[in-house]
C-alpha cells in the first residue's frame, strides 16, 4: 500500500516556507524547562509535546507501550509558557507527534558533517498512513548559522546548505535526508522542531506558505569545504578504529576468562 506522503517534497527531500513574519517573545523559549538530550552536538531540549505529556523526549517507540511518533501529548507547564510557538506548531491541522525546541552551543562545519544522521521518524508507523516529518522553525537570528542536508552522508556532491535567520522555516524527510546545523555564533541556537504526520492538512499549509524544494546555497568558502570533509573523514576513520580496538579487546577478555 505505502504510506501517505507530501509530493511537495520529492524532489529535493526538502522545502522552504515563507519566512515567519509575527513576534515572538524570547522568553516563550527561554523560559521553559529543558533537559540534557544530545542530538548533533552539544544540545538541549525543551519539551512542549511528549508521549505522556512529561517533560522528556523520548521516541515514543519506547513506551510501554511503544507507538509510533504521532499523537504527542501537550505539556501544560511548558506550552503555558510557550503560547505562541504552541500554536504554531498546531497551526497546520496536522497530526503532531513529539514538539520540542532545540538549543544548540556554537559548532564548526567539521563538526555540523561528523554529526550529520537521519532520524528513525516512523518506526511502528503502520503502512496506509501518513508519513513523519518534521518542521524547523528558526528562533533566534543566527545568520552565519545554515542547515547542512545531503541524501548520503559522506558524498558533498548533492549538498544543500539553507541558512537560517530568524524566522526561517523548513519541513524536511529528515528520514531521507542526513541534516545537522553549523552554527557559527558566540551564543546558543534555538529552533523549534515539530514531528508532522503528512496528509492533505500538511499539503495545504505548505501551499498556504509558498513551499519550494530549494533555497539560495549559504556560500562557504571552497577551503572549509574541503577542510570540513577531511575532517569528518578523519572522524569516522578514528570512530571505526576505536570500535574495532574495542571490539577485539573484548573478544581477548572472554578467550582469557
Amino acid at each position: 500500500m505505502g504510506y501517505i506522503k507530501s509530493a511537495a517534497l520529492d524532489e529535493t527531500g526538502f522545502v522552504v516556507l515563507d519566512s515567519y513574519g509575527g513576534e515572538v517573545d524570547p522568553q516563550e523559549w527561554l523560559s521553559i524547562e529543558y533537559v540534557d538530550w544530545k542530538s548533533s552536538g552539544d544540545t538541549r531540549f525543551a519539551p512542549l509535546a511528549s508521549a505522556k505529556g512529561e517533560i522528556e523526549c523520548n521516541g515514543f517507540w519506547n513506551h510501554t507501550p511503544p507507538r509510533t511518533d504521532k499523537d504527542g501529548v501537550w505539556i501544560p507547564e511548558q506550552t503555558e509558557k510557550a503560547p505562541t510557538l504552541t500554536r504554531r506548531a498546531q497551526e497546520p491541522g496536522a497530526n503532531v507527534g513529539r514538539c520540542r525546541i532545540i538549543e544548540l552551543q556554537p559548532n564548526t562545519y567539521a563538526d555540523a558533517l561528523y554529526n550529520l544522521h537521519q532520524d528513525d521518524n516512523n518506526r511502528l508507523n503502520p503502512d496506509g498512513t501518513g508519513w513523519v516529518v518534521r518542521g524547523f522553525f528558526n528562533l533566534t537570528d543566527d545568520k552565519n548559522s545554515y542547515f547542512v542536508l545531503r541524501e548520503n552522508r559522506t558524498d558533498p556532491s548533492i549538498e544543500y546548505r539553507v541558512a537560517l535567520p530568524a524566522g526561517a522555516q523548513l519541513i524536511v524527510d529528515t528520514q531521507r535526508l542526513w541534516h545537522a546545523v553549523h552554527h557559527d555564533g558566540t551564543e546558543p541556537r534555538y529552533c523549534l522542531i515539530t514531528s508532522w504526520e503528512s496528509g492533505p492538512e500538511l499539503d495545504a499549509y505548505m501551499e498556504k506558505y509558498h513551499a519550494v524544494p530549494t533555497a539560495p546555497q549559504f556560500e562557504v568558502a571552497q577551503e572549509v569545504l574541503d577542510a570540513g570533509q577531511a575532517e569528518q573523514a578523519r572522524r569516522d576513520a578514528a570512530r571505526a578504529a576505536y570500535y574495532a580496538a574495542k571490539g577485539k579487546a573484548e573478544v581477548q577478555a572472554m578467550s582469557e576468562a
